[in-house]
């Protein structure tokens, strides 16, 4: 009875065996992007920056110009109550001196009263809505981390669709083995809901991410 049993079950297995099996699955393109590019025109990155920015917590305003920049940063400021805005890179400097804004440009009392940092960025991806930052500038580590709300300026031209665009860019920039110690991409505000599951801002990080996009595109030719 048991040898019946092996037979048939050999049997089985010797038919199935005669059956083509199906075709074998292609390989995967490893080097395919997993989400959906955003669309390479310039206007439409930054569109979709700027919904994909405000979607995980940021702080958007669009800048015709430098003048209109002067004009939603002291708005900001104002609104926010904001004493103590610390700027150190050299071009942010001069660039709110023309525009007879106030703000600190040195370390005193940067831990005691830092409430807000300006700052620049090198990119900004389309898809995730995050800001690309790092140690390169002479804003260093600190301004975009320690105060309550980091402010960002940035150009249109620096918006890209993905992070891997991103990472180009810097390598373009600072060449081949040279990136920055430190490359972070930053979305949203810092946020952790480690605590009793309850979302909490500024834990580990500014409370408020502001952006400030500066259209530096060539105006139309008539």
């Amino acid at each position: 009875m048991a040898e019946s049993s092996r037979d048939f079950v050999l049997s089985r297995i010797r038919e199935a065996l005669r059956v083509p099996g199906p075709a074998a699955a292609p390989r995967p393109d490893f080097s395919a992007s997993l989400h959906p590019r955003p669309a390479a025109d310039g206007d439409d990155l930054a569109v979709a920056f700027a919904q994909s920015f405000v979607r995980v917590g940021g702080t958007f305003y669009y800048c015709e110009s430098v003048g209109h920049f002067y004009d939603q940063l002291f708005l900001y400021k104002k609104e926010q109550q904001l004493e103590h805005l610390y700027v150190w890179e050299p071009e942010l400097k001069k660039l709110l001196h023309a525009g007879d804004l106030v703000f600190q440009g040195d370390e005193d009392g940067f831990r005691e009263h830092a409430d807000a940092s300006l700052t620049s960025c090198e990119a900004l991806v389309a898809r995730t809505g995050s800001i690309l930052v790092s140690g390169a500038t002479t804003s260093g580590r600190r301004l975009s981390i320690y105060p309550d709300q980091h402010l960002v300026l940035a150009r249109t031209s620096q918006v890209v669709a993905d992070i891997g665009d991103a990472l180009q860019l810097m390598q373009q920039k600072y060449g081949p083995g040279k990136l920055p110690s430190m490359i972070s991409l930053t979305s949203g505000p810092s946020r952790t809901a480690d605590i009793e599951k309850t979302l909490v801002l500024g834990a580990h990080g500014p409370r408020r991410l502001a952006l400030f996009l500066l259209d530096d595109a060539p105006a139309p030719t008539a």
